[in-house]
């Protein structure tokens, strides 16, 4: 019988490894890497696995590799990972845009043709399925000292009233002074309003009708043509549109806004599609009326998406006109008027309210649409929520709602200062959203200040958290390369395994139907402690696998056939061999999540009836507490092994 070393033996055996290999390298190095080793060796036991978990990584094929900006867990269970442009300004110019499909059951990848650039766009689950894509990007940013052309909005009128002005990409305004400007974009303009008002002389006597037209307006993007501070101005003023004639050069014109120099942020598209996870194709839909760069869309209670804040056409960020779009008409329409910072974190709570924990992902100044509180959408009334510890290191933060559910608890987790801010906290908070004047209390600290925190709902009723960074966009190699469970119950960490791969800007994290979760993405500004080095995307994916699922191994409690669809009663049966085991479930919303903001994700309690061979689910009727949708059923046993999920859609 080969010679087996006892667990003592080969830590001894290592550190004797480690000590010979000082004869030929130096001491630090030789430590590092006996250290480095016995790690490994750690981590790889299946006693650790079994407290901790463990991290493994995809073997993805080059030809499938992206920049993952977004992901979206789909009903077929496969994960949409959207780059759109992938933060590369070259493959923006060269309009190459990327939509990768991964099926986790086989580890199998599939490219899908991406029609618009959805680079930092906006998406939500819709009840059907689908998952609606809407905003992205239409021109980069030009920093202080590369813009050297003047640039700005221009107001496009047109007082025809019997059609609309379609104005192509590179079309030219000519100033009184005869400077010209080039738009950016197409642009279309409506036709005119007209409108007819009655009117009586002073004997009472009707007078003949009198027409009225007002001139229908949109914004486009122009630059001077010409390089140089000549074209530069602040001056309002009325511009030709070169190349009309005739009436439509007498009802066409441009009104110039500020047209500068200064730094040029990005800018939003109007672009609105739904991603079919059958045909696995984009298919559009009517664009939103307002152009959205890093927007929240978030669903309703009645199966309709708000969508809110995001950088416009010409990168100002919106003041706050939100809109909604209806999936059974396809269209959108104006939805209450309320300003957000971009990427604002919105969860839908009972009654139909929104919470905002004010999380949210950057742009907007440090003194607006910074306070948490519950916005009623009905009064468009905004009820301010104190207590939050660090209130001003919001940005980047994690913020969730906690399971289940039902306890109404909302959750943020780390943050940083506004914008570039090397601010960043260790700060947990939690609200009890039942309370009837709800405060924020302190929950556990991270083990150190984190920006860019991903963080998952388990079907246990714990939440993982891993990755981030402690300085903005992981500047001085600030990667967090740690882990931990939240145990809502016992509002405290444990430790989790730690990852392998560093993650900050443009990262991600979502629950798999097996239950282990999917890590992707990151976009460090720089790639070396003294950032002189300039970062590069991380194209690696991780999946972590929770302790029960090492500990239980393949012994999970079973889930046999069921249905699609529940039932009239709200309730659905599966059949099961083992019904006793099953201790508790729960209904999980798919995730889909960009920029740590992750509104999708929620976890629902369910009724258990238990039979001979099947287990009955009953599911609660309130659509604001479970939105229609597809959804995951997860049961667990007594030791928090989960099954794996079963997909049914709740109407």
């Amino acid at each position: 019988m080969a010679y087996q070393p006892s667990q003592r033996t080969k830590k001894t055996v290592l550190g004797i490894g480690g000590i010979a290999l000082l004869v030929g390298l130096n001491a630090p190095a030789a430590l590092d890497f006996a250290g480095d080793r016995y790690y490994a060796y750690k981590i790889a036991q299946p006693g650790y696995k079994a407290k901790y978990g463990s991290w493994s990584r995809i073997d993805i094929p080059q030809e499938y590799r992206t920049n993952a900006i977004h992901a979206a867990l789909l009903h077929t269970g496969k994960v949409l990972i959207v780059a759109g442009s992938g933060n590369e300004q070259k493959k923006f110019d060269e309009g190459s845009f990327d939509t990768v499909l991964w099926d986790p059951a086989t580890d199998t990848f599939k490219k899908i043709p991406t029609p618009d650039d959805f680079f930092c766009s906006g998406h939500a689950q819709l009840p059907d399925g689908r998952l609606l894509v809407a905003g992205g990007t239409a021109r980069y940013e030009l920093l202080d000292g590369e813009v050297d052309r003047a640039g700005g909005g221009m107001r496009v009128k047109n007082e025809n009233p019997d059609k609309a002005m379609v104005l192509k990409k590179g079309t030219r305004f000519r100033s009184p002074a005869g400077v010209e400007y080039a738009t950016k974009f197409d642009v279309t303009v409506p036709k005119a309003k007209k409108s007819f008002k009655v009117t009586y002389n002073a004997r009472g006597v009707m007078q003949p009708w009198q027409t009225k037209v007002t001139a229908a307006e949109a914004r486009v993007f122009v630059e001077a043509v010409e390089k140089g501070p000549m074209s530069v101005t602040e001056k309002q003023a009325q511009y030709e549109i070169v190349g009309l004639t005739g009436k439509d050069a007498d009802n066409a014109y441009g009104l110039s806004e500020k047209i500068t120099l200064d730094k040029q942020d990005f800018q939003g598209i109007r672009a609105a599609y739904e991603f079919d996870p059958v045909a696995e194709k984009y298919i559009p839909v009517d664009p939103m009326d307002k152009a959205r760069w890093y927007p929240t869309l978030v669903g309703l209670d009645d199966g309709r998406v708000l969508a809110v804040s995001g950088l416009d056409d010409v990168g100002m960020i919106d003041p706050g006109d939100n809109e909604i779009y209806d999936p059974k008409t396809k269209k959108w329409s104006p939805g209450p008027k309320r300003y957000f910072p971009t990427y604002p974190a919105l969860f839908l709570t009972k009654g139909g309210k929104l919470f905002y924990p004010a999380s949210n992902a950057g742009y907007g100044p440090a003194d607006m649409g910074r306070a948490p509180g519950l916005w009623d959408l009905k009064t468009n009334t905004f009820e301010k929520v104190p207590g939050l510890r660090d209130a001003d290191e919001t940005e980047t933060s994690a913020s969730l709602l906690l399971p289940p559910a039902q306890d109404q608890k909302v959750m943020i987790l780390g943050g940083g200062g506004v914008g570039e801010s090397k601010k960043s906290t260790p700060r947990t908070a939690v609200v009890d959203l039942k309370k009837d004047n709800p405060v924020f209390e302190d929950g556990p600290d991270l083990p150190q200040g984190t920006r860019y925190l991903n963080s998952v709902i388990m079907p246990d009723d714990t939440v993982f958290t891993a990755n981030g960074a402690e300085d903005y966009r992981g500047r001085s190699a600030s990667n967090i390369l740690k882990a931990q469970f939240y145990d809502p119950k016992g509002n405290v960490f444990r430790e989790a395994a730690s990852p392998t791969v560093g993650r900050n800007y443009h990262s991600e994290a979502l629950l798999l139907p097996d239950g282990r979760v999917a890590s992707f993405g990151s976009d460090p500004l720089y790639d070396d402690q003294q950032n002189t080095k300039l970062g590069h995307f991380e194209q690696r994916m991780e999946i972590f696998t929770p302790p029960a699922l090492h500990s239980g191994g393949a012994d999970r409690p079973v889930l046999e056939d069921g249905p699609k669809r529940l039932d009239k009663n709200h309730r659905a049966t599966f059949r099961t061999d083992d019904p006793d085991r099953i201790v508790k479930a729960r209904l999980m919303r798919p995730s889909a999540v960009t920029h740590t903001t992750d509104v999708e994700q929620r976890s629902i309690e369910l009724g258990v009836t238990k039979k001979a061979d099947a287990v009955t689910f009953d599911v609660p009727k309130d659509s604001a507490l479970v939105p229609p949708g597809w959804y995951m059923l997860f049961v667990t046993d007594a030791d928090g092994t989960p099954s794996e999920a079963k997909w049914i859609q709740v109407d």
